[in-house]
């Protein structure tokens, strides 16, 4: 699902099926690949939104979709893990900031990085650095 302020997405997939072509070849252990933290483990307990995907490593659990948020005007939120329902809501409170999504297996702790975006009411603003300078002028002299 994407979002309205949804912008300057960043997809991992090619990285991920390079890594478990090298994972599925013996070229690189499974150890190295399923090292989640037990940070990560918890936040895709509490935070994380199950997928219908099999984990490509155990086959045997659903993956776990994680959310962090980061930038400057989260303050002391930055850096923590949201669920996807929250986002909205932040996207409508910050003028900006930046979501990585972290796959997890809870099961054997593979875990490899999905996408990154930015999310906020910029987004929804006419004023952007290619609006017409005039537009800018407009919203700059109402705030």
């Amino acid at each position: 699902m994407r979002m309205r302020t949804q912008r300057q997405v960043v997809d991992y997939s090619l990285q991920k099926r390079a890594l478990l072509r090298e994972v599925h070849s013996g070229r690189v252990g499974i150890y190295e690949v399923c090292d989640a933290s037990p940070y990560l483990k918890n936040a895709a307990r509490f935070h994380g939104e199950l997928t219908d995907d099999r984990c490509p490593v155990c086959r045997r659990e659903n993956l776990t979709h994680v959310h962090y948020i980061y930038g400057d005007e989260l303050k002391q939120s930055a850096g923590q893990a949201r669920s996807k329902t929250e986002l909205p809501v932040l996207a409508m409170t910050f003028r900006e900031f930046q979501v990585f999504v972290v796959e997890v297996c809870r099961g054997c702790g593979w875990n490899h990085l999905v996408e990154q975006y930015l999310l906020g009411r910029s987004g929804l603003d006419e004023s952007g650095p290619n609006a017409p300078t005039s537009t800018r002028r407009r919203r700059e002299a109402a705030e």
